[in-house]
């Protein structure tokens, strides 16, 4: 039975929201599925990811072949350099702790990475709000200017008014 790793979508129209889960590749995108390893939401920004890495290495290690956006996301997430490492341990190239040294490194540097992502989103996000409070600002100052010589030429035409009635 081939076994593929791919995306189960869920979610609203418009707002997709999928599952990764490892079936049989015969089975319909929605349908029946071996495992269910983890969750892909690409609503948020930067999107997020759930993973069983463990279980994942597992499928990929039994032969199951992942889609092409599910092999991104594994990579992204790390499960096919774990994979590799462990066939590394396999072939006795690699002892396990240095295999585990490895991948628990590329998770620090990735994380840093990711983080930096945010900050960098959340500060572009209070630039943003920043600069439409000083917008907005400017454009009340310019609805008050505009209004004050309004209301002083009413009061002049009310003093011009009074004094043409006094005489």
């Amino acid at each position: 039975m081939p076994v593929k790793i791919r995306l189960q979508r869920h979610g609203k129209k418009g707002k997709p929201y999928y599952w990764i889960v490892a079936a049989d590749a015969r089975a319909k995108r929605d349908g029946k599925y071996l495992e269910k390893l983890g969750a892909y939401n690409p609503n948020t920004n930067p999107a997020t990811i759930d993973l069983n890495v463990d279980g994942a290495v597992k499928w990929l290690q039994n032969g199951a072949q992942p889609t092409d956006t599910a092999k991104n996301l594994l990579s992204y997430k790390g499960a096919l350099l774990k994979n590799h490492l462990a066939g590394g341990v396999r072939k006795g190239a690699l002892t396990e702790e240095q295999a585990e040294a490895k991948f628990n490194a590329w998770l620090e540097e990735k994380s840093g990475k990711v983080d930096a992502k945010k900050d960098n989103l959340a500060k572009a996000e209070a630039d943003e709000k920043a600069k439409a409070l000083a917008a907005e600002k400017a454009t009340n100052e310019a609805r008050i200017a505009a209004a004050a010589p309004v209301v002083e030429e009413t009061e002049e035409v009310k003093a011009e008014a009074a004094s043409n009635e006094e005489e």
